[in-house]
């Protein structure tokens, strides 16, 4: 039967059977892929935070902040900035080009997997000289394409695609990061702006108030009843406040300008109107320190940066293998159009190549080297940004907890300096003390309600940076889909890999 089967085939057919038995034993070993597996680094990142048995929140909330975070705040001013600044600020545009030219390279990655066609054509005319047995010139037309394909028999390409998708994943997720610290520098920067507005509303209040003090006493001057070093005391109190309110003038203007760049605008075209806002921070829930891993996008981008260096170890493997190659080309060569699809004018070829590097030195050897430290190079950098994050969560809870604190007793010394004000100037209009007594501690009460001020909003920032610590609203789970800019979308289009 066989035999039979043998006699219909043609010459053609026979010579190509044992190619394709070879190819059919080629691709049982596409399957096989050389280097290590990722497995990702351990870290220990304790069972909770040190802060935890001591932590206070101002309002319970059962729900982690997810998504735009800094609604938190309630504050439509900031929302409306922080809008502006995903789309304008410069930074994440950078983030967001460099992840759209790592897309690019994954698919250029991708690419050696599918076989490389090439086609030529041309058109020649020749001749010699004229003899008895050539005419003259002759015109010749050729038509040749090429197909070539390297057989992944070692996971070379496959190691390198693995490795070019974890470091899209990496910079997707460094889109998250440059955004997260742009909307953090954001928020910090119009808390000052308001902290500064409440600072002035109460510096102008006292301007106002040492006006009229300087005025009564001018008065009692005149009538007698106060010395002129009353007046002296009055009037340096006045100018020195005024002083201070000018100063906040320039501290705001800093801010406001730190504002505007964030969100891609030219400071001279960027105002931010003074009002009063309530400086509350809200409660944030903390979690467990194992959350983080998935919770902080610059850990994402670290882990997969790992993985990327631990495929390329792959790569370096396979090249102490040979490399398989099919090479087919086909095509027609004569002298007339009419001819090509005769059998004399066809031409074809067909046939594998094996190539291997016998000696090199020791180039390979290196290579693999390389790849194995850069994979250590990039556990310990995984590593460090993992505890690094323990400790920007640890501070942010310390200040939190700090201020409060803080701010409770500073309440108090608020109060107790209103009270001994209060006395004072009770005393100066009996004519039992004199003005600078009353002078002293109206600057100490002054003092007091700006630190007060200034403590308000330190536990107000310690509450943006601890959310930004715990990754502001955003998840690992976010680098399911994503767009060509590297933001989520609702149609998953990449898969996190599973190592």
């Amino acid at each position: 039967m066989m035999l039979d089967q043998l006699k219909k085939m043609s010459g053609t057919e026979r010579r190509l059977r044992p190619l394709s038995g070879a190819l059919v034993c080629c691709f049982m070993l596409v399957g096989c892929m050389v280097g290590p597996d990722y497995v990702r680094p351990v870290i220990d990142v304790g069972t909770q935070f040190k802060e935890t048995p001591g932590w206070k929140v101002a309002r319970p909330a059962a729900n982690d902040p997810r998504g735009p975070w800094w609604t938190m705040y309630a504050d439509p001013v900031l929302s409306a900035l922080i809008t502006e600044l995903n789309v304008s600020n410069q930074n994440v545009a950078q983030a967001e080009a460099r992840f759209r030219q790592a897309v690019a390279v994954t698919q250029g990655a991708r690419a050696p997997l599918l076989p490389t066609v090439s086609a030529t054509a041309n058109t020649t005319r020749s001749g010699g000289g004229v003899s008895a047995s050539s005419s003259g010139a002759v015109t010749g037309y050729g038509l040749n394409a090429q197909a070539s394909w390297q057989l992944d028999i070692w996971g070379s390409i496959r190691r390198n695609i693995e490795s070019t998708d974890a470091t899209e994943l990496a910079l997707a997720a460094d889109v998250s990061g440059a955004r997260l610290t742009a909307q953090t520098a954001l928020t910090l920067a119009y808390l000052q702006v308001r902290v500064l507005d409440e600072q002035r509303r109460l510096l102008t209040a006292t301007v106002s108030a040492y006006e009229r003090a300087l005025k009564l006493t001018q008065n009692r001057y005149n009538a007698g009843i106060s010395g002129q070093g009353d007046v002296a005391v009055a009037s340096t109190q006045l100018a020195s406040t005024r002083a201070q309110l000018i100063d906040l003038e320039q501290q705001r203007a800093v801010f406001e300008n730190a504002a505007a760049v964030l969100i891609g605008r030219p400071p001279s075209t960027f105002a931010i109107a003074p009002a009063q806002v309530p400086l509350v921070p809200p409660a944030v829930p903390v979690g467990l320190p194992s959350e983080l891993l998935e919770r902080r996008p610059d850990i994402a981008a670290a882990e997969r940066r790992t993985a990327s260096a631990n495929a390329l170890i792959g790569v370096a493997t396979a090249a102490w293998f040979p490399n398989l190659t099919l090479n087919a080309s086909a095509g027609y060569r004569s002298n007339d159009f009419t001819q090509w699809f005769s059998a004399p004018g066809q031409i074809w070829a067909l046939g594998p190549q094996l190539a291997a590097v016998i000696f090199d030195g020791g180039a390979r050897q290196a290579q693999i080297n390389q790849a194995r430290a850069q994979f250590d190079v990039q556990a310990a950098a995984y590593r460090q940004t993992v505890l690094t994050a323990l400790q920007e969560v640890e501070n942010a809870m310390v200040q939190m907890r700090v201020f409060e604190q803080e701010e409770v007793v500073q309440k108090q010394a608020v109060l107790s300096a209103q009270q001994s004000l209060r006395f004072a100037r009770n005393q100066y209009d009996q004519g039992l003390i004199d003005y600078l007594s009353v002078a002293v501690l109206e600057t100490t009460a002054l003092n007091n309600e700006r630190t007060y001020i200034t403590l308000v909003g330190n536990r107000f920032a310690a509450s943006v940076r601890l959310v930004a610590a715990l990754g502001g609203g955003w998840s690992a789970e976010d680098l399911k889909s994503l767009d060509d800019s590297g933001n989520p979308t609702a149609n998953p289009s990449k898969t996190v890999p599973t190592n």
